[in-house]
């Protein structure tokens, strides 16, 4: 049986990050025959503009080939994202939240009709049965205080998402209740 782990790191920091050394060695205790690896500071993803807005609006057959460039990168996140058995995301808190290209990850994943639905009842998530693993590293904000927006956060979105398992980690491996959001 195959076990597929994303690992995504948001850490600014390459040298001495707490996330990134938490995150990895998250995922090297994970019982992994493929690893995908996401490094969100690595590479700067695109912000969702006009274009990517129209597109995930258009049905696929009638996109157009601007549409279809805009989308590219969110469909490979997304396929990496239906991929993962377990997903190890490091996170630094920055100025109370979650850094911004883990924010642009986020904009580029969550997608009407591929990752959740609206439905006759509300929003359903269409990632069932995933674990997120999240290693948070903060220099002044104590995860699940009243200035931690991150961890709520993320838990919320992950849920909206389908991924309702998630384990929230302090840099130091303790787990931690994220504040209700």
């Amino acid at each position: 049986m195959t076990h597929t782990v994303l690992h995504i790191d948001s850490s600014a920091r390459f040298t001495d990050s707490a996330s990134r050394t938490a995150s990895a060695a998250l995922v090297a205790q994970q019982n992994a025959t493929h690893v995908i690896t996401r490094d969100l500071s690595a590479t700067t993803l695109p912000f969702l503009d006009e274009t990517f807005a129209q597109a995930t609006f258009t049905p696929p057959e009638a996109r157009t080939d601007a549409q279809k460039a805009a989308l590219e990168t969110s469909d490979t996140l997304v396929a990496e994202l239906q991929a993962a058995d377990t997903i190890v995301i490091g996170v630094a808190v920055y100025n109370f939240s979650i850094p911004a290209s883990l924010k642009a990850w986020i904009d580029q994943v969550a997608r009407a009709g591929v990752t959740f639905a609206y439905t006759d009842t509300g929003p359903k998530g269409l990632l069932e049965g995933k674990k997120v693993v999240i290693t948070f590293a903060s220099g002044g904000t104590e995860i699940g205080s009243d200035i931690d927006f991150a961890s709520s956060y993320l838990r919320f979105v992950l849920g909206f998402l389908g991924i309702t398992d998630v384990t929230i980690l302090n840099k130091d491996g303790a787990e931690v209740a994220a504040k209700a959001a």
